[in-house]
């Protein structure tokens, strides 16, 4: 057995191992992945297990995140911080192994996988923060942002349509450091393939220009597969693919090319089979010879001389390039410089009525030349969200260099392709489409929240107020089902300077993803020398228009566009003497941040009587309203009409806002 066989078999092995222990798991992947995966961290992968975030590294992704005991023994066997301890609690509380890849959590994984389609995603927006950097910060004589993303990916992943949009768009851009190994092994959990998928995958990512190479039957040719990396990596102008024909639980004399290899541990008596297949100790259980381990720690060694090596480029690009330099290390750092928000407009109330939507465009423009790091756009729908960065171009094959986005129509790898710059790091992304059109999108976003990376969704369209275009693109459940999913912050804010307000808030938060939720329609600008500052806005709610008399006899609550009528109503109540507290809440998330004393200031706990207004669900409003308190919203879908007309129809009016207000007070 060569010292090759012997390092690949030590990696079939400890998943076997890890599985069984756990009792749970994918074992065959790994078991069929190992020499493709010998052969990148070997040979071609550029990494320094000493430093997982040296920032000029290459980039791998797991998209079949299932197999992750693949990685986990990898990366334990090149010298990360992933002891033998930690395989063998695999999947155990507490272990930095879980059951899929999490970023943040086990050193050398990069993102998040396990929903498939969702990694390859990720690395085609790593690709396209790499070709960006690169673009900005390369100079003729000094290439120093140059790093490959590497992808693994199942049929599974190929099924998903989410891949399909990955690509259609990294094909179009010609984003050539991206390499994907297509394990075709023929294999999903109810069966082979072959029952629903026919796919002549090749001719499908030829059609996507990307450069194709199938090596076949060869998932235990080292040469073969060392060369298609090769090749791979020397096409410049296209993404790659490499089709290698693999056998799910390789070795397994009674589980080899079946379903019972993919989801389940092998059993006993079949690893004692298949390790004496591998003509390995048969008795032995997560065994790593000492040869392999050293063996295997040169990848080690040698990621220490590749970081030295780009240290001392940089440290000449410093001298030759300060600004340059300079630039580069703000956008890794993203720190924001003083007076970054200066040029942000504040808005008066003669300025008349504006969307939302319009404010966050005068944000973007106002704020990117001081943040060159910003960067993103929308899903083909920039004239409608305004997202525009006015000083740049768009994203595309040799322009590079700049900083919008068009997704095209493809919500899901916008938002996912979004993570994947975040994750790579030198960006802030920003994603846009319509507040309804996150159905597509909602995966992605999960995940950002499970890995907390600061990504900035802008979604217009919030409500029944954008009228016409009717129940199909107005988002009544959108709000609530967002403020079920932890980490993610919502802020929906009522007036030009909210919103001035929430991207604040937004560019300040760097503990997870924001959505910003943005009206068509045009909303008046409270005066601020009448009502309180739009500065509220970061703590979530504060207290817009307090009451006449010494205590509110009713508090008024809203949201985004809703703020206008209750600001109204609080009017028509005085006129009866009766006393209402108005409060914004553009963000609950925000709110519960607040300590306990400020938000009792904004809603004493004697005053029972609340009453809600939000054009949308009224799950949740029960938090802030208490049981005795009441919600005017929506519980049906919209319909198709000008939204003055729904809103009417549905109540969300200030004489109905009044006289609820009224019945709850003289109760």
């Amino acid at each position: 057995m060569t010292i090759e066989e012997k390092c690949i078999n030590t990696i079939r092995c400890l998943a076997m191992d890890a599985v069984e222990k756990a009792n749970s798991g994918h074992p065959g992947t790994p078991m069929a992945l190992a020499p493709a995966a010998y052969v990148l961290w070997m040979k071609h992968l550029c990494f320094n297990p000493v430093n997982p975030d040296w920032f000029n590294r290459d980039r791998f992704v797991l998209s079949n995140g299932h197999a992750s005991m693949l990685q986990y023994a990898i990366l334990h066997l090149v010298g990360y911080e992933i002891s033998l301890n930690d395989i063998k609690n695999f999947r155990q509380w507490g272990s930095i192994t879980p059951g899929h890849p999490e970023f943040g959590l086990t050193p050398g994984i990069e993102t998040t996988t396990g929903p498939l389609g969702q990694g390859i995603m990720n690395a085609v927006g790593m690709a396209i923060a790499e070709a960006h950097l690169a673009a900005r910060f390369n100079t003729g004589d000094h290439t120093i942002i140059n790093h490959f993303t590497y992808v693994f990916c199942s049929d599974g992943d190929l099924m998903e349509g989410a891949s399909h949009e990955a690509a259609s768009l990294a094909g179009h851009l010609g984003l050539g450091k991206l390499i994907v190994l297509y394990d075709d092994n023929h294999i999903t959990i109810e069966g082979n393939t072959s029952l629903t998928y026919s796919d002549d995958v090749p001719k499908r990512f030829e059609g996507y220009h990307w450069h194709v190479q199938n090596i076949g039957d060869k998932g235990n040719d080292l040469t073969a597969i060392s060369d298609a990396y090769t090749t791979a990596k020397g096409v410049k102008d296209q993404p790659s693919i490499i089709v290698l024909r693999t056998h799910i639980g390789f070795g397994s004399p009674g589980k080899q090319d079946t379903s019972e290899a993919h989801g389940s541990p092998l059993g006993a008596k079949e690893i004692v089979l298949t390790k004496k297949f591998y003509g390995w100790p048969e008795d032995e259980k997560f065994l790593v010879p000492d040869d392999v381990r050293n063996h295997m720690h040169k990848a080690r060694e040698k990621g220490i001389v590749s970081e030295t090596k780009w240290e001392k480029q940089y440290e000449t690009y410093k001298k030759v390039y300060p600004e340059l330099a300079k630039q580069l290390d703000e956008s890794l750092k993203q720190e924001l410089p003083d007076g970054w928000d200066h040029e942000i407009p504040f808005y008066q109330p003669g300025d008349g009525p504006k969307a939302t939507r319009e404010i966050s465009a005068d944000v973007i423009n106002a704020v990117a030349d001081h943040l060159p790091w910003l960067m993103g756009g929308s899903a083909d729908l920039e004239p409608s969200t305004k997202t525009l960065i006015k000083s740049s171009g768009y994203f595309g094959k040799g322009k590079y260099e700049n900083r919008n986005m068009d997704w095209g129509i493809r919500e899901h790898l916008m938002c996912a392709a979004s993570s994947g710059m975040s994750v790579h790091g030198g960006i802030r992304p920003y994603a846009a489409t319509f507040f309804v059109f996150t159905d597509y999108a909602r995966p992605a976003i999960r995940l950002a929240c499970i890995m907390k990376l600061p990504v900035i969704y802008v979604m217009t369209h919030d409500s029944i107020g954008l009228g016409e275009d009717g129940t199909t693109h107005q988002p009544v459940e959108h709000l609530a089902s967002f403020r079920a999913m932890p980490d993610l912050c919502i802020i929906r804010p009522a007036d030009a300077n909210e919103t001035v307000f929430a991207w604040h808030t937004a560019i300040q938060r760097t503990t997870g993803p924001t959505i910003l939720v943005l009206s068509r329609q045009k909303l008046p600008i409270f005066d601020r020398n009448r009502f309180a500052s739009a500065e509220g806005v970061m703590k979530g709610a504060y207290v817009l228009s307090p009451e006449q008399g010494q205590k509110p006899d009713i508090i008024l609550i809203a949201t985004g566009s809703e703020v206008q009528f209750i600001c109204e109503a609080q009017q028509e109540l005085q006129k009866e003497n009766i006393n209402a507290r108005v409060v914004s809440m553009p963000s609950w998330e925000l709110f519960r941040m607040q300590d306990q004393s400020y938000r009792n200031e904004v809603l004493p706990p004697g005053i029972k009587a609340r009453l809600a207004v939000e054009a949308a669900g009224l799950q949740g409003w029960c938090e802030w309203v208490g049981d005795m308190g009441q919600v005017i919203g929506i519980s049906t879908f919209g319909t198709s009409a000008p939204y003055k007309e729904i809103y009417q129809h549905y109540g969300i009016t200030v004489e109905n806002i009044v006289n609820i207000a009224k019945k709850m007070v003289t109760k």
